[in-house]
């Protein structure tokens, strides 16, 4: 079974930056699409960023420009580098591995964009 671990989230000033890290174990890892996710309080899970394994990278609208999504195939790991920080990036961020009908989550971090 798939797992993923995610690690840093945190609380940081609007304007600031973090890097979330997911790591993977258990799955072939080049054949999955790897993605971010975040649900704020109240608000329906969304899509953030993907990326496959030969590299094709998709972004929502509301982040493009902010955030950069990227791989490390030979520590199976994703990141997530977010600049520009907002309070409505404020949520819980989710990573993703899907290929087909296999489909694994972690846990989730806690992202706090705030004064």
């Amino acid at each position: 079974q798939g797992q993923l671990v995610e690690s840093g989230g945190g609380l940081v000033q609007p304007g600031g930056s973090l890097r979330l890290s997911c790591t993977a174990s258990g799955i072939i890892w080049r054949i999955y699409v790897m993605g971010w996710y975040r649900q704020a309080p109240g608000k329906q899970r969304e899509l953030v960023a993907s990326i496959t394994g030969g590299g094709s990278t998709k972004y929502a609208d509301s982040v493009k420009d902010r955030f950069s999504i990227t791989r490390d195939n030979a520590k199976n790991t994703v990141y997530l580098q977010m600049n520009s920080l907002k309070p409505e990036d404020t949520a819980v961020y989710y990573c993703n591995a899907a290929y087909r009908i296999n489909d694994f989550w972690g846990q989730g971090t806690q992202v706090t964009v705030s004064l």
